[in-house]
């Protein structure tokens, strides 16, 4: 977890505030998987009613767009963030699942806020909301060849999205 992205410093705040234990993953100290070339994730949340999940942190800015359009659940993630967290299920064995987390930070510029609860963090607003990766992986689609970016339709994400509260 890196504090100076605001994305996962407003997703732990978000913990801390639901008294929901966790432990934040340190990019720095995952020497023992150096050879195995795992893409990091950001946290380890443990779960009161199902799987514990190890959490990648999506920041994505929720903001008006061109022509006054209404602000879109962008999804995206790369094919690595993917092939990582599904590495990682392996490492961790049973009772350990991946969800990708997608933190949308709520611009103040006219696009109105989506009905999921919204969270404060340090003067800023999020929505988070969250898809286990097998549920991503079975419905993603290549986006960027160019990139190695892959996305869920907007139809079959709002399928299978939930807000965070769900998931933990």
């Amino acid at each position: 977890m890196k504090d100076h992205i605001h994305y996962e410093s407003a997703f732990e705040d978000y913990l801390q505030r639901q008294q929901i234990p966790y432990v934040a993953v340190d990019e720095a100290k995952r020497a023992a998987f150096r050879d195995a070339r795992l893409k990091s994730f950001d946290f380890i949340v443990y779960s009161r009613t199902q799987a514990n999940w190890l959490v990648d942190i999506k920041g994505r800015r929720w903001a008006a767009r061109a022509g006054n359009r209404r602000p879109a659940w962008e999804n995206w993630v790369t094919q690595a963030d993917i092939d990582g967290l599904n590495q990682w299920e392996q490492v961790f064995g049973a009772g350990f699942q991946a969800l990708l987390v997608f933190a949308y930070w709520l611009d103040d510029r006219g696009a109105e806020a989506p009905a999921q609860v919204v969270h404060q963090c340090r003067g800023q607003r999020y929505v988070f909301a969250a898809v286990p990766l097998s549920e991503y992986r079975a419905h993603a689609r290549l986006r960027s060849p160019k990139w190695e970016t892959v996305n869920m339709p907007t139809r079959e994400f709002a399928r299978h999205v939930r807000p965070i509260a769900d998931w933990l």
